[in-house]
């Protein structure tokens, strides 16, 4: 076994296309190893531990909080130059604490349990951002530029189908379990984690036969200091920075509590939060291919502009799930809420990704990288720390706006918004969201297009791939009817055009 991973000064196409496969390998078992110990299982785990909204908000903010660990990995990564090497023994190290945390419900009870969990998640998060930090550097060395869009779209979608598979399967798993030994459904946890354990060393050996190029020197030796400050005297980057930030804060703010929402307001048992989960993985999973096309044509930006304003729009949807309380649209609500998550988070994930690394300056990556992680960390684990704070505040106050039409014969009213609880959350990050999109306007990005072009070229591409897969002739047809529009639009315009010319 090798203990020292020795990068190398060139490398040949066959070496990075190899290469290439181990990442999307790596992938597929990081990818199922966040399902089952990550979102909305984690937060369905603590709430069976007994945890509050605040411990919940705690949580939470405890993975991107942890990656502030990246400003000091900057300088274990540029004195040893050893990136792999860093990389492969983290993930080793960080990923023993998933099997520590599926053995505590088994020795220990309720709130302590809980401590001890928050505990390991946080040895396990830390160790996890020198990883990302010497990961996110190793990358944008090893991928071309030009393929980033398309690559990480393909990485991402060989993500999801085994992430939705284990989705619907850990949902179907816990319900039974608590349905068959009510006493001892938390156990049921363990198993789900001991199992992501598994998967996060499989992915640590695909991490392993990644080769590493050389790191290129930078053109001039500054401290350490002056390397941290670089990006942020960079302008772009700079308001790359100050966008990323407003937007995991506003997502950040409402996504943890998702799952709260859907398990304690709505009462929904964990097979349906799972099946919801697979509705948004399986948008997101068509739609990656099509957002990477798009990545790649034109700009991170344009993307993000487009699928940013989507899922902000989607957060807004949430408030309308409850009027106040579950009534006959809920669940329709909700698939439609999840199936245009799914569409637009694939954007926002692909181009948010990609765009971080496009603008990081070769022989710079490292600092620019560190910047773009801690800035999003901070923001994403303040956002729901604030949420657990206020969110029993918010549970006593309620905004109810009712329509009312009075005449001789009747009195009709009915609720037209109502907002109470982490109603308030959602609205307060749909706000800060469309601050966010307005603060991306200032990042410059080569191949940057009007937002009308994205969504122009996206419905082609989709109402495309419609048509391969269908044979009924009025499918084809109604498909075909925004282009027919245009083109009717287009022949007017050029008749108008012909008849002012005789005109004059």
């Amino acid at each position: 076994m090798k203990f020292i991973f020795e990068p190398k000064e060139t490398l040949t196409h066959a070496e990075i296309e190899a290469g290439l496969k181990s990442v999307v390998k790596d992938g597929v078992a990081s990818q199922s190893m966040l399902t089952l110990t990550a979102g909305v299982f984690l937060i369905a785990f603590a709430l069976k531990l007994g945890a509050s909204n605040f411990m919940i908000g705690v949580l939470m903010a405890i993975p991107p909080l942890t990656q502030l660990v990246q400003i000091p990995s900057i300088y274990l990564i540029e004195k040893y130059r050893l990136r792999k090497t860093i990389a492969v023994y983290f993930a080793g190290i960080s990923r023993t604490f998933l099997l520590i945390i599926a053995l505590i419900p088994f020795l220990f009870v309720s709130q302590t349990a809980l401590i001890l969990v928050i505990i390991a998640l946080f040895f396990h998060t830390t160790l996890s951002a020198v990883l990302v930090c010497s990961w996110n550097s190793w990358m944008r060395d090893l991928i071309p530029i030009s393929r980033l869009g398309t690559f990480f779209s393909k990485r991402l979608s060989y993500s999801v189908i085994p992430a939705m598979v284990l989705s619907l399967g850990a949902g179907l798993l816990l319900d039974f379990w608590e349905h068959r030994y009510q006493t001892n459904a938390v156990c049921c946890y363990s198993v789900l984690f001991a199992l992501g354990f598994v998967a996060g060393i499989i992915g640590t050996y695909f991490i392993s036969t990644i080769p590493e190029p050389k790191m290129t020197h930078p053109e001039e030796n500054l401290k350490f200091r002056e390397l941290i400050t670089q990006p942020f005297k960079d302008v772009n980057y700079k308001n790359l920075l100050i966008f990323l930030g407003s937007w995991n804060f506003s997502i950040n703010l409402a996504g943890p509590f998702f799952t709260v929402y859907l398990i304690q307001r709505i009462g929904l048992g964990m097979t349906w939060v799972a099946g919801l989960t697979v509705v948004s993985q399986m948008t997101y999973f068509i739609f990656l291919k099509f957002w990477g096309v798009l990545v790649d044509k034109f700009s991170n930006k344009s993307v993000l502009s487009v699928s940013g304003t989507l899922f902000i729009f989607c957060i807004l949807g949430w408030t309308f799930t409850t009027m106040p309380e579950k009534y006959n649209l809920t669940m329709p609500l909700l698939i439609v809420i999840h199936i245009f998550m799914g569409i637009s988070i694939s954007g926002v994930a692909l181009a948010s990704g990609s765009i971080g690394l496009k603008l990081a300056p070769k022989g710079k990556a490292t600092a620019y990288l560190a910047a773009n992680s801690i800035i999003n960390s901070v923001a994403a684990g303040v956002a729901p720390i604030f949420g657990g704070i206020f969110a029993d505040f918010f549970t006593k106050r309620e905004i109810s706006w009712i329509f009312k039409w009075t005449s001789p014969d009747a009195v009709v009213s009915f609720q037209t918004l109502n907002f109470r609880g982490l109603d308030f959350f959602f609205f307060f990050a749909f706000i800060i969201g469309l601050y966010s999109i307005h603060r991306l306007a200032t990042v410059r990005e080569t191949g940057d297009v009007k937002e009308k072009i994205i969504i122009n070229q996206f419905l082609e591409l989709t109402t495309s791939r419609i048509r391969s897969l269908t044979t009924v002739g009025g499918l084809r047809y109604l498909i075909q009817v925004p282009s027919l529009l245009k083109r009717r639009k287009k022949r007017r315009g050029s008749k108008n055009n012909k008849l002012s010319d005789k005109v004059e």
